[in-house]
């Protein structure tokens, strides 16, 4: 018998509104499985015993399968309370300030003073984007949400990598491991690779390059970043920011960042001093990255020339779909000046990040 994240999935096919995809229709039923199992209760919190249902729901895939949104619909479908949805960077950010308020003030373990009052408060937690980064984070995260299982909270989270893939490479990736094996043991791992790319399905007529900068071009930027993110256009005040790590202790603040897309501006990313490794970090945190306020290049700007080759050349590489509001079509974006020749590499990959074909392909390094 189906349950309430099936029948709301089912609606959204049976209404054209999505492609029939075994993955999610598989990943819809577990959801309903999680949702019906029943909570470990007081004595099965005291007696710290594992419960035969799954814990959660690790739901990992490439960018526009679906994760999200079935996370969302088993937010709002499953009868579980008190509940929050947050961003997997967001909720981080808030155990780490929980943390400095505990070891100024408890006894013990502060990750797990924290993980306790964390469970005081929620019994389902849903995290959007598990991207596992900074070392810190990787540190607690096994003790963390060892303790969160044990006292009782449910998880449903999203990611683009599966399990054995957080933090690769990672510094001290070892003391990371038991978190791995945390959420292979008690999460259900499901991955979602069907035919669809519903992000690209939204991409479908939005025009990438927009001329000149300006408010229409501000305007339409902004509507193609709320149709990539399903963010509520009316609570566009509160869209999140981040400050992207970009190595050698630097960060990169970004003032628009969701599930995968960055709104920067030329002048941030350009007009200071920055070099291939803050580009790289760019290119491998976000699918989509928004430019706005691209000017037309003097021979005065041959710094900021070299910086958007420079920037152009890793989007390009990791194939991060290019939106952007300039003053100029590429080919006339550096009409002359030192570099002048070099650039014309750059015009092509630009005109080429515009058509089909790129934007069909998926993110992550060129073969």
């Amino acid at each position: 018998m189906s349950g309430p994240v099936v029948h709301a999935y089912d609606a959204l096919v049976a209404a054209g509104e999505l492609k029939p995809d075994a993955d999610q229709a598989r990943a819809a039923e577990a959801l309903d499985r999680f949702g019906s199992a029943k909570s470990p209760g007081f004595i099965g919190k005291l007696l710290r015993k594992t419960p035969d249902a799954p814990a959660g729901v690790y739901l990992w895939g490439g960018v526009g399968r679906g994760k999200s949104m079935l996370m969302d619909l088993a937010f709002a479908q499953i009868a579980i309370t008190p509940k929050r949805r947050v961003h997997f960077h967001g909720f981080m950010l808030d155990v780490h300030q929980r943390l400095r308020a505990a070891r100024a003030t408890e006894e013990g373990d502060p990750v797990i003073a924290v993980a306790k009052s964390l469970a005081s408060e929620v019994e389902f937690l849903a995290f959007d984007e598990m991207m596992v980064t900074n070392p810190g984070d990787a540190m607690i995260m096994s003790r963390l949400f060892a303790a969160l299982i044990d006292e009782g909270v449910r998880l449903v989270t999203t990611s683009n990598r599966p399990p054995a893939d957080l933090y690769k490479d990672g510094l001290n990736r070892e003391l990371f491991l038991p978190f791995i094996a945390l959420l292979e043991a008690r999460l259900e791992v499901l991955g979602l690779n069907g035919p669809t790319d519903y992000r690209l399905d939204r991409l479908q007529g939005v025009v990438t390059w927009h001329i000149p900068n300006g408010p229409a071009a501000s305007a339409a930027l902004s509507d193609a970043f709320f149709r990539l993110t399903d963010y509520p256009v009316e609570d566009r005040a509160h869209v999140p920011t981040e400050e992207l790590d970009v190595g050698g202790g630097r960060t990169l603040h970004v003032p628009k960042s969701l599930k995968g897309v960055a709104v920067l501006s030329f002048k941030r990313l350009c007009g200071e001093p920055r070099g291939a490794a803050d580009y790289l970090a760019i290119a491998r945190h976000f699918h989509t990255v928004i430019i706005v306020g691209i000017p037309i290049l003097r021979r005065e700007n041959r710094n900021e020339a070299a910086r958007f080759v420079t920037l152009i050349d890793q989007l390009y590489e990791h194939k991060v779909k290019l939106l952007a509001a300039a003053d100029a079509e590429p080919a006339g974006l550096y009409p002359a000046g030192d570099g002048n020749f070099e650039f014309q590499r750059t015009v092509s990959r630009l005109e080429e990040m515009q058509s089909a074909d790129y934007l069909a392909q998926g993110h992550g390094l060129a073969d």
